[in-house]
């Protein structure tokens, strides 16, 4: 089985579109969360990912735009942009992103994997380095967390049997920064492992350009994947709609 990775895409279309336009063979699509939020094309990213498939975890943006979570706990940019966002939605794009499940969810006939977008304790939970994703990983009993939230491509791994326990954190180094590239990522046998497949529509590790991942289960690889969009149309959108300037420029330098 091959599925198809996406996380965070933030209603950026652009670089959802672009996303699209380069993915490999398929059987399934699992969406990690944060259809929305931040980004100025709500409905037209809820179309495209509904029409995906109907693999989903919810994320914090999610929650806050459809009132099932409180912005007092966002910053003053996320707030407005929620708030934005709440305004823009059809009752039925609303109930849509009302009725996305919690993580984590399993897939049938797959047993070791499961999906969250925070954490399997936590959904808002941030997981950013090895020790703050060690605990998660030998509690663990599945070979493979994907995850989002964080918006940083790459994960984390650890030997439970290994007497030292420590969890490595691991990330793609790609050779360009403005061409289509993949890295393949191989699932080592005896490991668990976190893999969060990067954000689509707002990076945060320095690479501005939309972030996805392919899981193939019968060959044990995860090939990472970046790819450029148009990012000034993306931009162009986001002060159009009078949202935050910061929610533009932030996308060009991928933080």
């Amino acid at each position: 089985m091959r599925i198809l990775l996406l996380s965070d895409i933030h209603a950026n279309l652009e670089a959802l579109e672009a996303c699209l336009a380069v993915v490999p063979a398929h059987d399934l699509v699992m969406n990690l969360g944060d259809v929305v939020g931040y980004g100025a094309s709500p409905n037209e990213v809820i179309a495209q990912s509904r029409a995906l498939g109907k693999l989903f975890v919810r994320g914090n943006h999610d929650k806050a735009v459809c009132g099932l979570m409180d912005t007092q706990d966002f910053n003053p940019i996320a707030a407005i942009s929620a708030h934005w966002t709440r305004d823009q939605l059809p009752p039925e794009n609303m109930e849509w992103l009302r009725s996305l499940p919690q993580g984590p969810i399993r897939i049938e006939n797959l047993d070791d994997v499961q999906f969250v977008h925070g954490s399997p304790a936590d959904e808002d939970e941030y997981v950013v380095t090895p020790p703050e994703a060690l605990k998660l990983l030998l509690d663990s009993p599945l070979t493979i967390t994907f995850f989002g939230h964080t918006h940083l491509q790459g994960g984390f791994a650890v030997n439970p049997e290994a007497s030292d326990h420590k969890s490595q954190g691991f990330y793609p180094e790609y050779q360009t920064v403005g061409q289509i590239e993949t890295v393949e990522f191989p699932i080592r046998s005896g490991y668990r492992y976190m893999v969060n497949p990067g954000s689509v529509g707002q990076p945060r590790d320095g690479d501005w350009r939309a972030a996805f991942a392919l899981y193939d289960t019968e060959a044990h690889l995860v090939t990472y994947y970046r790819v450029p969009y148009k990012l000034k149309e993306a931009q162009d959108r986001i002060i159009a709609a009078n949202l935050p300037q910061r929610l533009a420029t932030r996308l060009a330098a991928g933080r």
